[in-house]
């Protein structure tokens, strides 16, 4: 908490400008990629997302599916082909408010992915979803990240480590651990969140179940 993970995500989005240093989309600082190119490039889902207006489905959708100036409008998928994509057809005609968590995040991946943009980045997506919604939330993540780039940033070790192959924990502002779900077995792990970790076997991986250092325990 408050090590600087939405900070990141909102870096990589170009949504903030980098104190020192720059991040690049391709050869250019992501900052001076106009807002309309860069929604080509990166989908940002954000932690929490409430529209100006209470808006119906179609509408949300339009509004993602405006292609910028200059480029045909044929080139990006109709309305109609996106709910049909996600299987959104019973929200037809309901207003954001009406939906329920798990309904609104599956209206906004599928908002985010409707122009299919290579760099999909989440932060803490589901965070505040039961555990069914979730765990459909994450595994639709993952599996997006198969063919594209996807950056997902969340507290649930268990989920990080069984669906995506690289894990970055981030501690005061700093990377502290960078590398593959092998990283599980490491102690760094434990010393990073300042815990002891019980590995246990859950095939086909290994589940961690955190407990409390002893005071005067090394």
């Amino acid at each position: 908490n408050g090590a600087g993970k939405s900070t990141l995500l909102a870096l990589m989005a170009g949504l903030e400008k980098p104190a020192t240093g720059e991040v690049r989309l391709g050869t250019r600082p992501v900052v001076d990629v106009p807002a309309a190119e860069r929604a080509q490039s990166i989908g940002f889902m954000p932690q929490h997302f409430e529209p100006h207006w209470d808006l119906v489905l179609e509408e949300l959708l339009c509004m993602r599916l405006t292609p910028p100036r200059g480029q045909a409008a044929g080139t990006w998928p109709t309305v109609d082909e996106v709910i049909a994509r996600h299987q959104l057809d019973v929200f037809r005609g309901r207003r954001w408010s009406t939906l329920s968590g798990g309904e609104q995040a599956r209206v906004l991946l599928a908002t985010v992915l409707a122009t299919d943009p290579p760099i999909l980045l989440a932060d803490e997506p589901g965070a505040a979803l039961d555990v069914r919604h979730r765990l459909t939330l994450v595994e639709a993540l993952a599996a997006r990240g198969r063919t594209r780039l996807v950056i997902v940033a969340m507290h649930d070790l268990d989920l990080a480590f069984r669906h995506f192959d690289r894990i970055v924990v981030v501690a005061d502002g700093r990377i502290v651990i960078d590398g593959g779900p092998e990283l599980i077995h490491a102690a760094l792990l434990d010393e990073s969140f300042g815990v002891v970790f019980d590995r246990i076997g859950v095939p086909p991986g290994v589940m961690l179940r955190a407990r409390l250092r002893q005071q005067g325990a090394g």
